[in-house]
């Protein structure tokens, strides 16, 4: 039986083997086929916060001319990064303008007389500039859109339905592509800078996803127009960038440094607004609170949508799940973990019997570790929500599954989002940039061991097994099973096991982080600390249920940093609904009113709403729970809040210490760590297990360079909220 269960499973790794290949597709024509140099150029320099840190007079010349290219370097966000991905084509801006013959960055072509892209290569495009034009399209009252060419096409169209007329500007600001969208008459198309059904109100667009850096990004104006035409029919103008959505790049330097630009062009074309409000969601959520508290007066108020903290607060629990995926499959028995009471008391996120659409990679990875073949039931948020995150957030050797850029770029680059922060956080004498996230001394399901979920012994055995990452330099690829015509690819190495480490005589090492690096990350506005000076209604749709990485605990650890930085929530207000109902209408009016009075209305008051749009309760307390040691509100009752793997290791509910201060097992006992649970007998097997002592939550982040976060010291130098802004933000 042993004899043809070892061939089976010779004959299964040898048909991968056949198969295997780390590119998916041969590489397409507008690939990158070369890194250029690197640049130099000036930084901010950033001493205590980036708040209190003057940004430098902006020399360009405003207006950019239609025709023109914008900006390419950027003011203060640092020297630009290569390779880069350009994304002209795909928004509809045609190739992008060659800027070397060296063959760097990418093959830009010849076109013939009627616009067709021809094989003859002219030149090369390291930056993917495009010269700024106007585009007209025509919005339907349901918010879909059509791109028209003349007056008398959109008089054709609007016979047949009511429409309203959009000018957009598009161009690169800091080699990314800026939008602005304007509603205008008939009469005014083919003019540039009228403006007369605009009601002096401006909205900026965030938008969301996980990027890490090295794309240009695509804007689609049909996406755009559809997610604001309501406000665009009230006569709202809409303005965007794509290094405004974090689908591209997280570093918020410089998706800030390109907002104020962008946010110049539209001045000098159309005048100051009335108020600037941001809204989007996810990453575009974040980037609100982020520019709020780093840059005052760029946005007047928030609307963040499904919002985290920031994003590197999310990547302390969001990397622990690939961790525990691995424990469960390949280093403890999977069917004892298949329990969704046990698998809460560690990881904290929901979890629920839906099956994830790569079930079938669980058998295969079984066979081919030697594991007997279990297919799970339960599948938690950690599946849901975060598969698939640690290798292109944490790994700089994977990178892109999409082939845009050439085997020798992939090979020369470091791909992940500690590199895209490299300018911030990296310091001289590295080779790289720094990972931030750090788990030595976390306590994997304290909570469930104190509650009475997890044994002594299973506690035990997942913190001595669990480990951590390797350390960046010797990350891996993952292994990849491509098939012909089919897009998704089949992970041989699933949940990246194979760049966690394992345990021996000693257990599993944990991973280590840069002190220097967090503290530079906290200079320089990557982590948010509270600061809530703007009106801001923070909206989620529950989606716990469908275990949707968007879950609402995040509105609360955002929501303590701001009770602990201002000591009130005056600008702050959360509303979360069921998911069938959105109220962006409310929320727009409500802030209108905000601003305009300079004083929040009664209506904008915490609540939460039901399927149609009912309130189903509202006021200071309807959000009471476990995040502030209150008996439940009303919403909370309806909508529960569920917690994260940090939580349940014992870590604060603001999500706040990227590296504990610790103290040892003996002291950990003596304090009553475990209680009501006796660790006493276990001691020595603690102490194998954290050689280098436990997580001591009740002490601020050693990485906090202001001891702010959980601590005892007040936030100096933020408890002032003196503002350092240059003569053009003042």
């Amino acid at each position: 039986m042993l004899f043809i269960l070892l061939v089976r499973r010779l004959i299964f790794i040898s048909l991968c083997s056949f198969l295997l290949t780390c590119t998916p597709a041969p590489h397409s024509q507008f690939r990158v086929l070369n890194t250029a140099p690197l640049q130099t150029t000036t930084q901010l320099h950033v001493e205590s916060h980036i708040r209190f840190s003057k940004r430098p007079t902006d020399f360009v010349k405003y207006p950019i001319a239609l025709g023109s290219v914008g900006p390419v370097t950027p003011l203060y966000a640092g020297a630009n990064r290569y390779p880069f991905s350009c994304d002209t084509m795909r928004s509809g801006l045609g190739q992008p303008e060659v800027d070397n013959q060296q063959a760097f960055g990418t093959a830009v072509y010849h076109e013939d007389e009627a616009g067709k892209i021809t094989n003859t290569i002219v030149g090369y495009s390291k930056d993917c500039l495009a010269r700024s034009k106007l585009r007209y399209f025509a919005l339907s009252a349901d918010g879909k859109s059509d791109e028209i060419f003349s007056l008398s096409q959109f008089k054709r169209k609007e016979n047949s339905q009511q429409l309203l007329l959009i000018r957009l500007e598009q161009g690169t600001i800091n080699r990314h592509i800026y939008t602005i969208a304007m509603p205008i008459t008939p009469h005014e198309f083919g003019s540039w800078k009228t403006r007369s059904l605009w009601n002096n109100k401006l909205i900026y667009q965030f938008a969301g996803g996980v990027g890490i850096g090295f794309r240009q990004g695509k804007v689609n104006p049909a996406k755009l127009l559809n997610r604001r035409y309501r406000e665009l029919q009230k006569g709202y103008a809409v303005i965007t960038s794509s290094a405004n959505k974090t689908s591209y790049t997280y570093n918020m330097l410089l998706a800030e440094d390109t907002a104020w630009r962008v946010k110049r062009q539209f001045e000098s074309l159309y005048g100051k607004p009335k108020y600037t409000i941001g809204i989007g969601g996810s990453g575009g959520g974040l980037a609100q609170y982020l520019i709020a508290q780093n840059s005052p007066g760029l946005i007047d108020a928030a609307i963040p949508l499904y919002s985290y903290p920031d994003m590197v607060s999310q990547t302390i629990y969001a990397l622990d799940c690939d961790l525990f995926n691995t424990y469960y499959h390949f280093k403890s028995e999977l069917a004892q973990w298949d329990n969704s009471i046990k698998k809460r008391a560690v990881e904290g996120l929901n979890n629920a019997e839906i099956e994830h659409k790569s079930w079938f990679y669980t058998p295969i990875n079984q066979m081919l570790t030697g594991n007997s073949v279990y297919r799970p039931k339960v599948y938690s948020e950690c599946v849901h929500g975060y598969f698939g995150l640690s290798s292109l957030v944490n790994n700089p050797a994977q990178g892109f599954l999409k082939p845009l850029f050439s085997q020798t770029v992939n090979q020369q680059t470091n791909w992940s989002y500690w590199q895209d922060l490299a300018l911030i956080t990296q310091q001289k004498n590295e080779a790289d940039a720094p990972a931030l996230w750090d788990n030595q001394g976390v306590q994997y399901g304290l909570k469930g061991l104190q509650q009475g979920v997890l044994t002594p012994e299973t506690f035990l055995h997942l913190n001595y097994h669990i480990g951590g990452w390797k350390q960046q330099s010797k990350q891996q690829p993952e292994q990849l099973l491509f098939f012909p015509f089919v897009k998704t690819p089949i992970w041989l190495t699933q949940w990246s096991r194979h760049n966690i480490t394992s345990a021996g005589d000693k257990p599993a090492q944990r991973t280590q982080s840069n002190i220097a690096a967090i503290q530079q990350a906290y200079r320089y506005g990557q982590v948010y600390l509270g600061v809530n000076t703007i009106p801001t209604i923070d909206i989620h749709h529950y989606l716990e249920e469908q275990l949707d990485m968007h879950h609402i605990s995040t509105s609360f650890a955002t929501r303590l940093r701001i009770l602990q930085q201002h000591g009130n929530l005056k600008n702050h207000r959360i509303w979360i609904s069921n998911k069938h109902y959105t109220p962006l209408n409310e929320a727009f009016d409500t802030l209108d009113l905000w601003l305009t009075t300079h004083k929040a209305p009664l209506n904008a008051s915490d609540r939460c709403f039901g399927e149609k749009g009912e309130v189903i309760a509202d006021g200071e307390d309807v959000w009471n729970g476990d995040w502030n040691n209150q008996d439940d509100g009303e919403c909370t009752r309806h909508f529960p809040i569920y917690t994260n793997s940090r939580i349940q290791a014992g870590g604060p509910w603001a999500g706040s210490v990227f590296k504990c201060q610790r103290i040892s097992v003996e002291q950990a006992i003596k304090q009553g760590v475990y209680h009501p649970i006796d660790m006493a007998p276990y001691r020595d097997k603690l102490a194998q297990t954290f050689p280098n002592g436990v997580c001591d939550y009740s002490k601020p982040d050693l990485g906090n360079p202001f001891s702010a976060l959980n601590g005892k010291l007040s936030l100096s130098p933020l408890k002032s909220l003196t503002v350092a802004k240059s003569s053009e933000q003042s």
